[in-house]
């Protein structure tokens, strides 16, 4: 590599580790670029510098490990040392990597040196963005050739009898893997499950989400955009249940973290509680720790029995999907919604909702089914099932008499980007209460 002027720079490529939370999590290969004094001119002196593989500065060799992990919040986001700005006869220095890629931004420098926000939580924002973008990793799943829905789609038009079936339009399943998250990433699967429809079916969303990246992230990637989030000020009293930090843990999560990470990006996430009366509380992971947890699961119960409870659950779900009756079916048996699923949160677990069917029978009696993509099922036999049309049913299908614990919780994503101010408001995530 020739840097001009009277010397020259050689690269050197070495290994970097990232840190999570403490453990390691990632090798990072960079490049160390070293200036080699031109002897002609009895320069005997050489300089090392490295350039960071998240904001692309240069700082000294020696001290790369300790910036690099900074961008992730390991160390204090400003006791840093300071940038080495390249002579004239240094490596040019280029943009970071989500400048380079979409324009330079307005309003926000990403590098450490002279930022143009006085405000240093942004600046911090910032930081921590930029490292992101570069170190954020496409989650690996189990793609279904032709589509996991257009199966189900496939399934429910074959199938006999009065029933009538509404579908989010695009989802891919992802899975708790045993050598990764299972018994405690289920949350992050079904953020990973609705992520996947809005990167396909909202054109606004795919611009937003994970700085258009285009892509759903790992688990890890996730958590460390939820941080940012946080340190944003979404759901302030839910960051401070986790004690501000989630990168690296197994701890579960709810509906609130789903909320707020999607609302960091500007989307109209919401959050729609279910229970007894007795059990109206703040929303999310406080469904773990309600009081008096077995007088209101025995309520619930005796409600179930009287043909009530449960079935305000289903009614709404059913609401949600036709968008208030807007939908016709004509001599069609099912039909796509532009409704985003739904994530399904208990005590215990959560699935997604595509879906819901409902079944008209003698007497004028109506059926409903959730249709559900449960993140504990594998794909590969989820597929398998919908391309044989056998014992799918089982699989997906979630009658009202599965719903069998005291508290349920929804969490969806309404159309549109949010403005500044409405940003603002979204910071705090209240939820619709509807009573069983």
């Amino acid at each position: 590599m020739d840097g001009g002027g009277s010397g020259s720079v050689t690269s050197v490529i070495e290994t970097l580790d990232i840190t999570c939370s403490g453990r390691k999590v990632k090798d990072i290969s960079i490049h160390h670029y070293r200036s080699i004094p031109d002897n002609s001119k009895g320069n005997m002196d050489s300089d090392s510098w490295s350039s960071c593989p998240f904001c692309d500065s240069y700082v000294p060799s020696s001290q790369l490990t300790r910036h690099a992990n900074a961008h992730f919040g390991d160390l204090d986001d400003f006791d840093l040392p300071p940038i080495i700005h390249p002579s004239p006869n240094s490596p040019p220095q280029s943009l970071p990597r989500e400048q380079a890629a979409n324009g330079s931004r307005s309003g926000a420098n990403y590098s450490r040196g002279g930022g143009t926000s006085s405000d240093n939580g942004k600046c911090e924002v910032n930081n921590k963005i930029s490292g992101l973008v570069g170190f954020q990793t496409r989650s690996k799943f189990y793609k279904v050739e032709a589509g996991l829905m257009a199966l189900l789609r496939n399934c429910l038009e074959s199938e006999v009898g009065n029933s009538y079936s509404i579908l989010s339009g695009y989802v891919d399943h992802f899975q708790c893997l045993e050598s990764e998250d299972a018994g405690w990433g289920c949350g992050w699967r079904n953020i990973q499950m609705l992520s996947s429809h809005l990167l396909v079916q909202r054109p606004e969303a795919r611009k937003a989400l994970f700085s258009g990246s285009g892509f759903v992230p790992d688990i890890l990637s996730l958590q460390r955009w939820l941080e940012i989030a946080w340190v944003k000020g979404f759901d302030a009293p839910g960051s401070a249940q986790f004690n501000h930090v989630i990168c690296g843990s197994k701890k579960w999560i709810g509906t609130t973290e789903c909320a707020a990470l999607l609302r960091s990006f500007a989307l109209r996430a919401r959050v729609v509680d279910f229970g007894p009366k007795e059990s109206q509380s703040v929303p999310g992971s406080s469904i773990v720790n309600t009081r008096n947890k077995v007088s209101i699961h025995n309520m619930v119960k005796s409600k179930a029995k009287k043909g009530e409870g449960y079935q305000v659950l289903m009614d709404f779900v059913w609401n949600y999907f036709s968008d208030k009756s807007s939908i016709q079916f004509g001599q069609q048996h099912v039909v796509i919604s532009e409704k985003t699923p739904l994530y399904f949160q208990h005590d215990g677990h959560s699935r997604t909702i595509v879906g819901i069917q409902v079944n008209h029978q003698q007497k004028r009696h109506l059926q409903y089914n959730l249709l559900v993509l449960d993140p504990a099922h594998s794909t590969a036999a989820l597929e398998r099932s919908l391309r044989q049309k056998v014992g799918w049913e089982k699989l997906i299908k979630r009658g009202m008499h599965t719903l069998k614990k005291p508290q349920y919780q929804l969490c969806y994503v309404d159309p549109g980007i949010a403005s500044e101010e409405e940003m603002e408001k979204l910071k705090t995530i209240h939820s619709i209460f509807l009573e069983f």
